[in-house]
């Protein structure tokens, strides 16, 4: 088991960095906006238009309000979601910290088939949409944080730049009936696992953060459950501080921190090293060989085009 024991001198190397957060007009993004403005990071707020008078109201409560831009987007719409990055980038030069916060999920159960008055079977659209935004809009932000942070200089401490997905303990951990979106936390996990190659080759840092009950627009409701209950819950600006060590923390690769409350637990590195019990160390051995068969080969061998259907 890894606790994490941050340091708070982290936040100081927030100065004079330029961070992107998506979904941060309310909720985690905006408490992490307003940290990382605190400690001198220039942030460009991004959020549905439709959010443009929350981001305006969060610009105006900042400590350092000339820190801070708010570039309307939806992470589901690739030119929406480059127009972000040349758009911060045009501001304040570069783009070193990239948190991939936007997701939101559905209000109903979806794996319960609703009919219509044909007694058919019908599509879920809630569920559709949770897809796209916590898994597609994550690989979309991803995808443009890498490559434009590729194109930046390394800096004093040998990275190009760093980037943080919001996961949640339902990526690791799910039995609730919120299927979408536990589905869509795994696949967000899959990213922090499957980018992990190519980052270090492009010395860009990925790490993640799984945040336990935090409560926020998407959790109303649940809170005084929690609360009577005496379990350990975050607070959004738990959850940022925990979002800004990620980002700093030089020493992280490849990382994802559980939080709750005063648990900050790393999952990654404990998951590999009970691999042997869960695994056996026999069947461990054999896939640890096909690792570095694929490793040899730069990865997993893709279909050729004409193979697909």
């Amino acid at each position: 088991m890894y606790q994490y024991e941050p340091s708070p001198e982290l936040l100081f190397h927030l100065d004079g960095k330029t961070a992107i957060i998506t979904g941060s007009a309310r909720g985690i993004g905006a408490a992490t906006a307003t940290l990382f403005t605190k400690y001198g990071c220039n942030v460009v707020i991004t959020d549905l238009p439709s959010l443009q008078g929350q981001a305006a109201s969060l610009i105006e409560s900042l400590e350092h309000p000339q820190r801070a831009i708010f570039v309307p987007a939806s992470i589901t719409a690739w030119d929406d979601l480059r127009g972000v990055f040349k758009k911060g980038i045009k501001t304040f030069g570069k783009i070193d910290i990239v948190v991939a916060n936007a997701g939101i999920m559905e209000s109903k159960a979806v794996l319960e088939v609703a009919v219509d008055e044909n007694d058919d079977p019908v599509e879920s659209a809630e569920a559709n949409r949770v897809i796209d935004v916590n898994l597609k809009g994550t690989m979309n932000t991803l995808r443009l944080s890498m490559h434009y942070m590729s194109r930046n200089a390394p800096s004093s401490d040998g990275f190009r730049g760093s980037i943080v997905l919001i996961a949640s303990t339902s990526g690791y951990f799910g039995s609730t009936s919120n299927a979408a979106y536990i589905a869509s936390k795994h696949g967000v996990v899959g990213l922090l696992r499957a980018s992990q190659q190519l980052a270090t080759s492009q010395q860009v840092r990925i790490n993640a953060i799984a945040p336990s009950f935090t409560p926020t627009y998407i959790t109303s409701g649940f809170g005084e459950s929690v609360q009577k209950a005496g379990l350990e819950a975050n607070t959004p600006e738990m959850v940022g501080t925990a979002v800004a060590c990620a980002a700093l923390d030089t020493d992280r690769q490849g990382t994802c921190c559980l939080v709750a409350g005063k648990f900050l637990r790393e999952l990654e590195n404990t998951q590999q090293d009970l691999m042997p019990d869960w695994l056996g160390s026999d069947l461990l051995e054999s896939m640890a060989r096909l690792g570095a068969i694929l490793k040899d080969l730069g990865g997993y061998p893709l279909p050729p085009e004409s193979a697909k259907i």
